[in-house]
């Protein structure tokens, strides 16, 4: 899969609506496997905070087996499934892996990743010292891995983990 850089940019007041209007499409679309309420996650649905321009979101669902005949309902709608760590998730981009204006996950709800993406969304929403702190680290991270996404992501894991650790303390 071709990958579009990472760029992270200022905040836009606008990510919020472009959520919902998603996510009233994506309720309609999923009806029949979603188990909870469509979350935004990831830095997008952070005030204020600097973000790659994609909204991050999350779609709970019994488990990934029964939701498989999702792939090809939301192909439809024009996302691109990838098998990025189909143990935990269904990953799909849209509207290309070169153009991304959205990721969606398909996330069982109350998994580890689940609660895990709740609780660092609520952590930087709640906490700004955190969200600072992130903040340098998503562009240091750009810089030194502005074409490797999946290095990117991975880099932020040890940030995430000690901050929810800190929090639970």
């Amino acid at each position: 899969m071709s990958e579009a850089p990472i760029v992270i940019e200022p905040y836009n007041p606008a990510w919020p609506a472009a959520f919902e209007a998603e996510r009233e499409l994506l309720a309609r679309v999923l009806a029949p496997w979603l188990v909870g309420r469509i979350e935004h996650v990831g830095s997008t649905a952070v005030p204020g905070l600097p973000a790659k321009p994609v909204i991050d979101i999350q779609a709970p669902v019994k488990d990934l087996e029964s939701s498989r005949p999702a792939l090809d309902a939301l192909e439809a709608i024009g996302y691109c499934y990838w098998p990025y760590r189909p143990d935990v998730c269904h990953w799909f981009c849209k509207p290309s892996p070169e153009i991304r204006t959205h990721h969606l996950h398909l996330v069982p709800l109350g998994s580890k990743l689940w609660n895990q993406r709740l609780a660092f969304r609520d952590l930087l929403v709640s906490d700004f010292g955190v969200a600072k702190e992130y903040a340098a680290l998503k562009y240091r991270l750009a810089t030194d891995y502005r074409d490797d996404r999946e290095g990117y992501t991975d880099e932020k894991g040890p940030f995430i983990e000690a901050a929810l650790a800190r929090h639970r303390q």
